[in-house]
């Protein structure tokens, strides 16, 4: 219980840094589990060192009614390798605490409340201050894959007309 509150905790206080920089976006998801077949909800905060990197803590939770109710909390890093005038695209690899709220009801060999996880993928996303994303992520721990679609508003962001619509902030 301990870890699940040190991990919401460290959490929230980079939801709650300064969020004024333009270096900083908060953003939510809608998640479907291919391989459990589960809807899920995301939140998360993008912290721009500069405008090829980004550092990202996520929260992720799949709803009860599934088949598998659990939620995430972990870190992902982003690196974009192609940046166009409005779109991004990048590679994203994500660490982070899985705990599994219904374990005990699956016939799973192995199955276990407190699990790691390490997911790998790819994502798009544009370059506007409210920038939609769609990320497509491979989990090497438990071998599923995941869909994540939403949006991430970047604070501070001003559009400059000479750049044909986006941000100037990182991201």
């Amino acid at each position: 219980m301990a870890i699940k509150k040190l991990h919401f905790l460290i959490f929230l206080s980079l939801l709650s840094s300064n969020c004024h920089s333009q270096n900083i976006g908060v953003g939510a998801s809608a998640i479907y589990n291919f391989q459990a077949e589960g809807f899920g909800v995301g939140a998360r905060v993008s912290v721009f060192p500069n405008n090829r990197v980004s550092f990202v803590p996520q929260f992720s939770y799949f709803f009860p009614f599934n088949k598998v109710n659990e939620y995430y909390v972990g870190l992902a890093g982003e690196f974009k390798f192609i940046q166009r005038d409005n779109l991004n695209l990048y590679a994203t690899l994500h660490g982070g605490y899985n705990s599994w709220l219904n374990f005990s009801s699956s016939s799973m060999e192995g199955a276990k409340a407190n699990n790691w996880d390490l997911e790998g993928g790819v994502g798009i996303s544009t370059y506007t201050c409210l920038r939609p994303f769609i990320e497509y992520r491979y989990n090497l721990m438990h071998r599923e894959t995941n869909l994540q679609f939403g949006f991430l508003f970047v604070f501070g962001c001003r559009v400059k007309k000479s750049s044909g619509g986006h941000c100037d902030a990182y991201g």
